[in-house]
């Protein structure tokens, strides 16, 4: 059997994209969203594997700019539509894919790599870290009560029509994009993702909607919902289906938790994601009847050590020599010496003796700031070769703001 990995054509997207359904499971897309996928999909920067006149393999990288600790916004390729048909698999076919895709970042002049995995385990071999989770809850209104803080009743909520209020929904995000690692700035058309709403899929739940926050006159907050009416012989109990929110100050956002915490003939708000740190769990009277869970979220990898970590801030003065471990990206690899504070860094080559050894899945898991160096090597996956050098680096990396990634790609 001979394949041939190629550039995707234009003219071949409805035979690769129809793969990449069948790879995960085979129930096709509604019309709209698969319409947005073809119109976002960037071919050039898409990669297919062909077996005859078959596509077998696909792998996509949008052109994405993405917030790192410090609030730069570094280009970052988002790997997206990695698939497999079900006869190719284990035959080299996604290594080929993910080789050719990471030269191609690297010469793109992208330091960073990010994905969101349908199988966890699957990235790490190619040097990818989690570096975000995100939490999941179902808050249970009629056993919780929320405090909320001062100033909460002088911000307005104004219902209206999710797509005529994009433009003031997207104001508000942009602004929050570089406060939180994680977050991507929103290129042309990914404003529709957050709206995306095939009646298809809505499970018995309402149309989307949209909330506003405003204080004279000003938008602060907005949040997108869907209602899940649900009747008991009790009475109602349907759910509040958080879409996102997002908002300016403590006030804006605890009125709109708060509305979505007393939407008529509803008991619960299912949130499907939002960040690990969010202020919501500190509003709640009882955060057990919340459920809270966690799970991976996304996955980064270092493309280019020395760019990648001069790329982002460090929350305390840090002067320390990795050595890198990286098979597949072997640019990568031997001994890079940082040095940096809250104001920039400076990542180079050395021949000084190594303070800590580790690999580059290791330091894509560090990078946004949300996952501990001490914790993993408490896994025995740094390897401290100077004392003091872990805790000095494991400070340095962390940042105050957990990250998270506000929808999938």
């Amino acid at each position: 059997m001979t394949t041939e990995l190629r550039v995707l054509d234009p003219a071949e997207w409805d035979d690769w994209y129809a793969m990449l359904e069948l790879a995960f499971g085979g129930v096709p897309e509604a019309a709209e969203e698969r319409e947005l996928w073809r119109e976002l999909t960037e071919c050039e920067r898409s990669l297919g594997v062909w077996d005859g006149g078959r596509c077998v393999g696909s792998a996509g990288a949008f052109r994405f700019r993405m917030s790192v600790p410090g609030g730069a916004i570094v280009p970052t390729a988002g790997v997206t539509m990695v698939g497999v048909a079900a006869t190719h698999r284990r035959r080299g076919v996604l290594t080929s894919m993910m080789r050719r895709q990471l030269d191609d970042v690297r010469a793109w002049g992208e330091a960073l790599a990010v994905l969101t995995a349908s199988e966890p385990e699957i990235y790490g071999r190619f040097g990818y870290g989690i570096a975000a989770y995100t939490t999941r809850a179902t808050i249970d209104t009629n056993r919780v009560r929320l405090t909320v803080p001062r100033g909460t009743d002088e911000v307005t909520l104004r219902q209206v029509d999710p797509a005529e209020a994009a433009d003031r929904c997207e104001g508000v995000y942009a602004r929050r994009v570089a406060h939180r690692p994680g977050m991507m700035e929103r290129q042309p058309k990914w404003e529709r993702l957050p709206r995306l709403d095939p009646p298809g899929e809505r499970a018995g739940a309402s149309p989307l909607q949209c909330v506003l926050a405003e204080r004279d006159g000003e938008v602060v907050g907005y949040t997108l919902y869907a209602i899940k009416p649900e009747w008991s012989p009790a009475g109602a109990e349907g759910s509040v289906l958080l879409r996102d929110l997002e908002a300016l100050d403590p006030a804006a956002e605890a009125a709109l938790w708060r509305f979505l915490c007393s939407v008529d003939l509803t008991s619960k708000v299912q949130i499907h994601t939002r960040p690990v740190d969010d202020a919501w769990q500190h509003l709640v009277s009882d955060i057990r009847r919340c459920t809270p869970t966690q799970r991976d979220q996304l996955h980064l990898r270092l493309v280019e050590v020395g760019a990648a970590l001069e790329a982002r801030a460090y929350q305390a003065p840090v002067d320390v020599v990795f050595e890198v471990e990286d098979a597949f990206c072997p640019w990568n690899e031997g001994r890079w010496r940082l040095t940096g504070d809250a104001k920039g860094a400076v990542c180079v080559r050395t021949a000084d003796p190594a303070d800590l050894s580790l690999s580059v899945r290791e330091l894509g898991a560090a990078y946004l700031g949300g996952i501990s160096l001490v914790s993993l090597a408490a896994a025995g996956r740094v390897r401290e070769l100077r004392t003091g050098a872990l805790t000095e680096a494991s400070v340095a990396f962390g940042w105050p703001v957990a990250p998270w990634l506000p929808h999938g790609f």
